[in-house]
């Protein structure tokens, strides 16, 4: 199972840069990479709030789950 963190697709909708976005959220530049790239370990809430109100979004707007392809994960 992934979890996909699909930033990019909010902020070209709002027109915002990613400098922008990472100032707005308070957190740097390369870690807004970190997150878009699917390298992230883990969001706080406080973190995932922030994202949420920079982006006028709920959290299911920029969180996805993708099932991996042998089914692990299922109950």
């Amino acid at each position: 199972m992934a979890i996909v963190v699909d930033i990019d697709r909010r902020l070209a909708e709002l027109g915002m840069s990613v400098g922008e976005f990472a100032k707005a959220v308070g957190i740097s530049p390369a870690n807004v990479a970190v997150l878009k790239n699917g390298r992230a370990k883990a969001v706080r809430f406080s973190t995932l709030d922030a994202i949420c109100r920079a982006l006028d979004c709920q959290p299911g707007d920029v969180l996805r789950r993708v099932p991996d392809e042998t089914g692990e994960g299922r109950l």
